[in-house]
């Protein structure tokens, strides 16, 4: 398996400053071969490559010494890369017919982090072993970086980057051959419904709560936002309010992925077989499209309850969720089965009778047929349950 490994970096002032300038020269690489590609299409209709920008590094590490030359030739050869994988899903999407998305310049606040594709070329995972209660990562131009190592490093380091996150700095390591740990069998089966109530409704009646992180920091996030707005553009106040907003977001992220990654292993660790939601969070999260009446003006469409819902699906961090509960149920050798999610709350799970008039509330199920009453969400996750288990009969037959 391929896993990453993403720890905190203690750098000291001096490479605190280097790193900064590190992160602002690959921008600058990256904002002027997109500048090369644009300009060579708009005067000459001449497509240029990956392969065409990367044969002329070596002259522009030669121009300016003090500057691109001071860093990895590898990662200036990563941030290429980066820009020329922009292009390739620019042209995939319009082949596709959707929106097509040019990339853009990068602004001082939109380039947070420099790769190196490969340990020991410009940089170095823990290169001093004459320290054995300290860790440190090696990046040319930069030196040793002291690592907050909160944990073991399984597999093949591949490739390092360093990422800066408001006004912290990591360094994340993609790892090849990462070791899977089974856990034992359980026997057990579960079926999840998500939801913004409750963050997870298992088919045996449990309900997980939401914490709803960015709900509870809502306030001062308003009071930090307002402080900003009030600053003036370039000044040194405005930039420490950038600070603080960045990092009171950064916070609400770290407790939803710390939220997620407990309740993933819970699952885990008690079910053998896990059935969720295949949702599309994007199309669910999509803003109201807006309804001409005809006249000039426009009708209601609910907009301002749809941007509610919208958040509150985005706070929960579905996807997120989803996306740790994957790999977790990968490495412990759980299986995971993803089904259609559409009807399952108004499916009775007792009859099987579909009906709108099912569901009385948020909370409530009462089937109009039957009359078997339950938890909404707990009987939508009995329906997942069953669909899932059914494609996995259906798979094994084939």
């Amino acid at each position: 398996m391929r896993r990453s490994f993403k720890f905190l970096l203690r750098p000291t002032s001096k490479q605190a400053v280097a790193l900064a300038a590190c992160l602002e020269d690959h921008r600058q690489l990256y904002n002027a071969a997109l500048e090369h590609r644009r300009t060579a299409y708009a005067r000459a209709a001449v497509t240029v490559r990956y392969g065409d920008q990367s044969a002329e590094l070596k002259e522009i590490r030669a121009e300016d010494s003090d500057g691109q030359g001071r860093w990895s030739f590898s990662s200036q050869q990563a941030t290429l890369r980066r820009l020329d994988k922009a292009f390739a899903a620019f042209f995939r999407r319009v082949k596709r017919g959707d929106k097509p998305g040019y990339p853009r310049f990068k602004g001082r606040g939109w380039f947070h982090t420099v790769e190196w594709p490969r340990d020991g070329d410009g940089c170095r995972w823990d290169s001093q072993p004459e320290h054995p209660t300290a860790t440190f990562v090696r990046l040319q131009g930069m030196g040793h970086v002291r690592v907050n190592q909160h944990r073991p490093v399984k597999g093949r380091v591949k490739t390092i980057s360093v990422k800066r996150e408001g006004n912290r700095w990591y360094v994340v390591l993609s790892c090849e051959d990462v070791p899977a740990q089974p856990l034992p069998t359980t026997g057990v089966v579960v079926g999840l419904d998500m939801g913004v109530a409750s963050l997870v409704a298992t088919s045996d009646g449990e309900c997980v709560a939401n914490p709803r992180h960015l709900a509870a920091t809502a306030d001062m996030l308003a009071a930090a936002h307002r402080e900003l707005s009030r600053t003036k553009r370039g000044s040194k106040r405005r930039r420490k309010a950038v600070v603080r907003v960045a990092a009171l977001h950064a916070k609400v992220r770290r407790q939803r992925l710390d939220n997620a990654h407990k309740v993933a292993l819970a699952l885990v660790r008690a079910y053998d077989v896990i059935v969720h939601e295949d949702l599309r969070i994007t199309n669910m999260t999509r803003r109201t499209a807006p309804k001409p009446d005809g006249a000039g003006g426009y009708l209601p469409n609910g907009a301002a309850a749809k941007s509610g819902l919208n958040k509150s699906i985005l706070d929960a961090g579905w996807g997120v969720f989803l996306q740790v509960l994957a790999h977790k149920a990968e490495s412990a050798g759980r299986e995971l089965i993803a089904v259609d999610p559409r009807n399952t709350s108004r499916t009775c799970a007792c009859c099987g009778h579909e009906a709108k008039e099912n569901r009385l509330t948020q909370a409530a199920f009462r089937c109009t047929a039957c009359g078997h009453t339950a938890h909404a969400d707990v009987n939508a996750a009995v329906n997942i349950l069953r669909a899932g288990l059914a494609l996995r009969d259906v798979a094994e037959a084939a």
